[in-house]
C-alpha cells in the first residue's frame, strides 16, 4: 500500500515532532521542493487565468468572523480567541472574509469585473487529535484559494472557467477526478437560513455542471452556500474533496459589497469561491500516493542524477552538473564515495533521469542515459540530454524520452 505517511518519511519529504504538536508537520528539503514547485505552478496558472495575487494576515478580530457567519456556524472548528490589547483575535479558519475586506477597501466599477483575487494563504482548523493523519488532516493548512467578484451575469462563466483550470491542473499533475459532487445543505442549524439564497446559488451551479456527470449530495454544502466538489480517491479507496467551486450570495451581503453599474447605481456583486488544488498538504499527500514518490519530472525533487563511474570522471561529471544547474534543472552528483555504481543507480531510482559518465562518455562529452521507467537511450551528447530534460520539465510532459 502506497501510504503517503510511510513514503513521506522514507523519502525524507516531511515529518512531525511532538514538540511542534499533532497535525503540524514540517517539510524537509525534498518535500519543500515539491511544495514550492506546486505552489509556483498554481500561481502561474492563476496569473495566466487573469487572477491577481494578494497577501492577507492569518489573524482577524472575532468580529470579522461574526460578520462573515463563521463564528455562528463554524466556531467548533476554530481555535479559541486570544486576548490582545482588550480585543479578541482569532486564527483564521478561512480566507474569504479577508478577501471580502480587501475588495471592500476600494470602490469598483462594473468595468473592473470580474475581479479575480487569489492567495496561497495559511488557515487553521482545530481538528480533534483522533482524526489527524499525515498531510491529509492537519491543523495548519496552506490553502490555494481565490475569490472572483463579478456580476450575476458573469457568475456561471467564471465558475465554468474555474472548473476548466482544475481539469487542466489535474492533467499536468497526473491526478484523476473520481467524481463531481454538487454539495447541498442538509438538516440542522449549521447552514445560513435563507431559502432564496440557496435556490439561486444552486440553480447557477446546476448550469455550470451542464454536460458534466455529477451526483447531488445533501449535507455537504458550505454553511453559506452550495458548492461543486471535485472528489478524489486514494489507493485504499477512501474518498476526499480536493478542489471546489462555490457561488456565494451570503458574504457580499454581510460585508455590504458593491460595485457601480453602468447606470451609476450601486449593485451587489456575486462572490465565486474557487480552489484549484485545495490545501497544498492534501494535494501533496495525494501526489505521493498516486505516483509512489516517483513524481512527474517537472515536480520531482531531483530531476537528474549525474553518476561518474570512477574518480577519474569526477571533473567531467561536475561540469555536467553545473551545466544542468545553470539551466535551472534540479540536479545532483553522486560520486564513487557514495558506493558502487549499482548501489548509486538503485539509490537514484526515483529520479526521472540518470546520467552515467564513464571514460568513453567523458572523452566525448557524452552521457549514458538511464530513465526511471527502465529504458536506456544509450550514450547521447550532454547538450542533447539537457535539452531533452529541459523540454520535458518546461512542457510538464509525461513522456520522459520521446522519439527524436
Amino acid at each position: 500500500m502506497s501510504d503517503h505517511r510511510r513514503l513521506g518519511r522514507e523519502l525524507d519529504l516531511f515529518d512531525t515532532d511532538p514538540l511542534m504538536g499533532a497535525g503540524l508537520p514540517y517539510w524537509l528539503p525534498d518535500g519543500a521542493v515539491v511544495r514550492h514547485t506546486l505552489e509556483e505552478y498554481v500561481r502561474e496558472a492563476e496569473r495566466a487565468g487573469g487572477y491577481r495575487h494578494v497577501y492577507s494576515p492569518v489573524l482577524g478580530k472575532r468580529e470579522l468572523y461574526e460578520i462573515s457567519g463563521h463564528w455562528d456556524h463554524y466556531s467548533e472548528d476554530m481555535f479559541p480567541p486570544m486576548d490582545l490589547g482588550g480585543e479578541q483575535v482569532v486564527l483564521r479558519p478561512s480566507l474569504c472574509p479577508h478577501h471580502a475586506l480587501i475588495y471592500r477597501s476600494r470602490s469598483h466599477s462594473y468595468r473592473e469585473l470580474p475581479l479575480r483575487m487569489a492567495e496561497l494563504g495559511a488557515m487553521y482548523r482545530s481538528e480533534l487529535s483522533g482524526v489527524l493523519g499525515g498531510l491529509t488532516r492537519v491543523r495548519a493548512i496552506q490553502l490555494n484559494d481565490a475569490h472572483i467578484f463579478c456580476t450575476l451575469e458573469q457568475a456561471v462563466d467564471e465558475a465554468r472557467a474555474a472548473l476548466g483550470l482544475i481539469r487542466h491542473a489535474y492533467a499536468d499533475l497526473g491526478i484523476r477526478a473520481a467524481r463531481y459532487r454538487l454539495s447541498l445543505p442538509g438538516e440542522g442549524n449549521k447552514y445560513v437560513a435563507d431559502p432564496d439564497l440557496w435556490k439561486r446559488a444552486t440553480a447557477l451551479l446546476e448550469q455550470v455542471l451542464e454536460g458534466v456527470e455529477y451526483e447531488a449530495v445533501e449535507g455537504e454544502a458550505a454553511f453559506y452556500g452550495p458548492k461543486i466538489d471535485v472528489q478524489i480517491t486514494d489507493r485504499a479507496g477512501r474518498e476526499s474533496t480536493l478542489s471546489t467551486v462555490q457561488i456565494d450570495f451570503h458574504q457580499p451581503e454581510r460585508f455590504d459589497l458593491h460595485y457601480i453599474g453602468a447606470d451609476g447605481a450601486k449593485h451587489r456583486p456575486v462572490m465565486v469561491h474557487r480552489s484549484i488544488i485545495g490545501s497544498v498538504e492534501r494535494a501533496v499527500a495525494h501526489l505521493i500516493e498516486e505516483h509512489g514518490g516517483a513524481f512527474p519530472a517537472w515536480l520531482a525533487p531531483v530531476q537528474l542524477v549525474v553518476l561518474p563511474v570512477s574518480q577519474e570522471q569526477d571533473e567531467q561529471a561536475d561540469q555536467v552538473l553545473r551545466r544542468a544547474l545553470g539551466l535551472g534543472l534540479r540536479a545532483e552528483l553522486a560520486g564513487p564515495e557514495h558506493g558502487t555504481l549499482g548501489a548509486r543507480i538503485r539509490a537514484a531510482r526515483l529520479a526521472p533521469y540518470v546520467a552515467v559518465i564513464g571514460a568513453r562518455e567523458a572523452d566525448g562529452d557524452l552521457a549514458a542515459v538511464r530513465l526511471r521507467d527502465g529504458r536506456r537511450p544509450g550514450a547521447v551528447p550532454v547538450e542533447e540530454l539537457l535539452r531533452r530534460v529541459g523540454a520535458v520539465v518546461e512542457g510538464r510532459g509525461a513522456e520522459l524520452w520521446a522519439a527524436a
